[in-house]
């Protein structure tokens, strides 16, 4: 870790708090008294990933809490899939709002957190204020993405990760030439890349970040079998929504990115040309500047 970077970790307020049964590890900044402000990462990643919108939030006034969700680096990693299901995932973040003496929050999620983020705006709607979401879906575009040749085909990776075990062999070997190769391509240093490395390092960690995507296979699978009555996906979000989308993302295509507005009728969706899946990474500015003026928003 650089010089620079050690700095900037030691700047953040790094704690721990027992929330729907877990213990969660979250970097905070900014006044106590400011709006509440929570951001969720994705994988392969931890709070580190929101460094810039932590730093430039904070100093607009905000109070800003960045979790290592569930089963990510220095937050507890319970065993099996069970305990990565949405549900779960959505009430950590509404416990620890409350937690904070906090009636309701701004959510934003990139990744994985955007698509928990989704489900708390859907699970929790008093917890939520406004909703920012970075690349990803609203659970029904991305359903009706993969029944689309061209975006099975993207998301290859997530039937691979059914598979018990063999996902986490390949990804860890040779100290996860695969994963640093993956971030390589979307224009990352090494010195970028080492601290998502070191995170996974963490005992079960893998798998747990893992366990995300199988919980989520077997909620799809049931709730298609189901036909879709009564279940999440089927809820309204009211609250503003701010989509931010990166165009160059290899994995999710763009045409996604707008959500049905007869579930999100307050959405508003702007795509940023030049950046890839790692939004908040490649545009930290750009996407500061359009969360600000979004929490401002009447």
């Amino acid at each position: 870790m650089s010089q620079a970077t050690r700095a900037r970790v030691e700047s953040f307020e790094e704690r721990f708090a027992v929330v729907n049964g877990v213990r969660l590890h979250f970097a905070s900044a900014g006044p106590p008294e400011g709006r509440l402000v929570v951001l969720l990462h994705g994988f392969p990643e931890f709070w580190w990933s929101w460094r810039h919108q932590l730093e430039a939030l904070a100093t607009a006034g905000y109070r800003v809490l960045a979790p290592d969700m569930r089963g990510f680096a220095q937050s507890d990693k319970p065993a099996g899939v069970r305990s990565y299901g949405v549900e779960l995932l959505a009430k950590d973040v509404a416990e620890l709002v409350r937690r904070e003496g906090r009636a309701s929050a701004i959510v934003v999620g990139h990744d994985w957190g955007a698509v928990v983020a989704w489900q708390v705006a859907m699970r929790h709607p008093e917890i939520v204020e406004r909703l920012g979401v970075l690349n990803v879906p609203h659970p029904r575009r991305m359903l009706e993405g993969l029944l689309t040749r061209e975006q099975l085909r993207k998301s290859w990776y997530i039937f691979f990760f059914q598979i018990p075990g063999l996902p986490e062999r390949l990804i860890s070997r040779n100290d996860f030439a695969n994963l640093r190769a993956m971030f390589r391509e979307d224009g990352f240093d090494e010195e970028e890349i080492d601290p998502y490395v070191d995170a996974l390092r963490y005992p079960g960690a893998l798998t747990a970040a893992l366990n995300y995507y199988r919980a989520a296979a077997r909620d799809t699978l049931s709730e298609l079998l189901a036909r879709g009555r009564g279940v999440a996906r089927g809820r309204r979000v009211t609250c503003p929504v701010l989509v931010l989308w990166g165009r160059r993302d290899r994995v999710l295509g763009a045409e996604l990115a707008a959500p049905p507005p007869d579930l999100v009728p307050n959405a508003t969706v702007e795509v940023v040309e030049h950046a890839s899946h790692w939004l908040q990474r490649d545009a930290p500015d750009l996407v500061n500047a359009r969360l600000l003026r979004f929490f401002e928003e009447s």
